[in-house]
């Protein structure tokens, strides 16, 4: 009975603790993911400002470096010094968005350029110097009154020079608040239309999903699901493993342990089956594989399940005792 006791309770910590462990690194990587990206971006749909969206230019410093990858991507760095307040903008960029710049002038030496970025919230002009794929000068950002009114007329009322320089950035369209809206999601902030450009939140993604019978999804579950790359396609991948219809939490578990086809049949061949989602997550969190079990079958126990395998690996030893 103490055994059985004692099975019951390391059964039942392993799960609290696959749980835990889940929760921790998906919040973890949704922020990593996302933090990047928006920084500096403060305020929410209808916030009150003291001073309404600029009329005027926005000016800042700019650094960029060539990828060493892929020769066609840039990353670009907006600094912005407002006061005492300090902003920055990252983001890995197409060089084909970029007008005037070309790769040669870029890895060339002590190459003055101009170069112009042109968004539907703005128009960004930069100058400066690159040498050897690096880069660094000035931009100014003219931002659009047009893109502006249309926000205003939403619900943005009164759009930060931080919103409106994060929104040209990133390319940010009225349309996605209207696809956004048509979606059922009317209490949205700049925030959440800012995530849902990067992500590319669509109207044909949401009906994807739906279609996956993901109803009722929140933006947050949508944009999760994009990290984690959770579509039709990995649906399919994960139907063709013998699960049924999972939920996104699931899914993403799956994604984030790196629980592929392979894995599964590399288990089914070690002797383990009518395997769950949450067993394939804990043999990952421990790091058990097929030698694993093969060594701790070597001791003589041959009828081992998750539970036991994972206590072996716990305690260090591939022995009963």
């Amino acid at each position: 009975m103490e055994n059985n006791n004692q099975t019951t309770a390391q059964s039942s910590f392993l799960n609290r603790t696959s749980r835990q462990f889940f929760s921790l690194f998906s919040l973890i990587a949704l922020l990593a993911l996302t933090s990047g990206m928006v920084a500096g971006t403060n305020s929410g749909a209808g916030a009150t400002t003291a001073a309404a969206a600029p009329q005027s230019a926005i000016t800042g410093e700019w650094t960029a470096e060539l990828s060493k990858e892929r020769p066609d991507r840039i990353h670009f760095t907006l600094n912005r010094q407002a006061g005492s307040d300090h902003s920055n903008f990252g983001n890995d960029m197409a060089l084909a968005d970029f007008q005037g710049l070309t790769r040669e002038q870029m890895a060339g030496a002590n190459t003055n350029v101009r170069f112009r970025l042109q968004r539907e919230a703005g128009t960004f002009d930069f100058e400066g110097m690159f040498r050897a794929g690096r880069g660094a000068g000035i931009w100014t950002l003219t931002p659009s009154q047009s893109f502006i009114g249309e926000m205003r007329s939403r619900g943005f009322d009164n759009l930060s020079e931080e919103k409106l320089v994060a929104s040209a950035m990133l390319d940010v369209r009225v349309k996605t608040v209207d696809d956004l809206k048509a979606a059922g999601f009317n209490n949205i902030t700049m925030e959440d239309v800012i995530k849902a450009s990067i992500f590319k939140i669509t109207p044909e993604y949401i009906s994807e999903m739906k279609s996956l019978g993901f109803e009722g999804l929140d933006l947050e579950d949508l944009v999760k699901a994009r990290i984690f790359k959770i579509d039709a396609a990995f649906a399919g991948e994960v139907r063709e493993m013998g699960f049924g219809r999972e939920s996104l939490e699931s899914l993403v578990k799956m994604r984030i342990f790196k629980i592929t086809p392979a894995f599964l049949r590399e288990m089914k061949t070690a002797g383990l089956d009518n395997l769950s989602i949450e067993d394939l997550v804990k043999l990952k969190i421990f790091k058990i594989d097929s030698d694993f079990i093969t060594q701790a079958r070597a001791t003589g126990r041959v009828n081992l399940d998750v539970e036991d395998l994972v206590r072996m690996k716990i305690h260090g030893k591939n022995s009963g005792q």
